[in-house]
C-alpha cells in the first residue's frame, strides 16, 4: 500500500482474507501505513525471505492458521517486532495459537487471540507509538 510502510501485514493464504481485513481496518482508521502481502512460509520460503530482507517496516503482523509457522519464520529472520494472529480452522484455531505462542527462547513472537486481527493492529500501533 505504501512505499515507506510502517507495518507489514503478511498472511499465509488467501483464505486468511477476513482476518487481514480486520487488521487493515484498524490500521487505516489510525492512519498507519502498511504493506499487505500473501506469502506462505511453507510454499514460498524464498519469496518470504526476500521480502523480509528488503522490507523497511517497523513491525510485522503475520496471520496464519493450521501449523502457523509464518510468524515464527519471520521472527527468525528479523529483530523487528512480530505479532502473530492465529486463524481458526481445524481444532478451532488451538493448533495455530499454540504454534505461535510456543516459540523457542530468543525468537519471540507476540500472540493475540484466535482471529483477533484488530488486537494485532492495536498492538502494532502501541509499538509504533514507543518511538513517538
Amino acid at each position: 500500500m505504501a512505499d515507506m510502510a510502517e507495518v507489514a501485514v503478511i498472511s499465509g493464504s488467501t483464505s486468511d482474507a477476513a482476518i487481514t481485513e480486520k487488521v487493515k481496518k484498524v490500521l487505516k482508521e489510525n492512519n498507519v501505513t502498511f504493506d499487505e502481502q500473501i506469502i506462505s512460509a511453507h510454499r514460498n520460503p524464498d519469496k518470504l525471505d526476500a521480502f523480509i530482507k528488503k522490507s523497511e517496516v517497523k513491525v510485522f503482523i503475520a496471520i496464519a492458521g493450521l501449523s502457523a509457522a509464518l510468524p515464527g519464520v519471520i521472527a527468525s529472520k528479523t529483530d523487528k517486532p512480530v505479532i502473530g494472529v492465529p486463524v481458526s480452522g481445524t481444532l478451532n484455531g488451538l493448533d495455530a495459537l499454540l504454534a505461535i505462542a510456543q516459540m523457542p527462547k530468543g525468537v519471540p513472537v507476540a500472540c493475540v487471540g484466535v482471529d483477533n486481527g484488530e488486537n494485532a493492529a492495536w498492538l502494532a500501533i502501541r509499538i509504533l507509538n514507543l518511538k513517538n
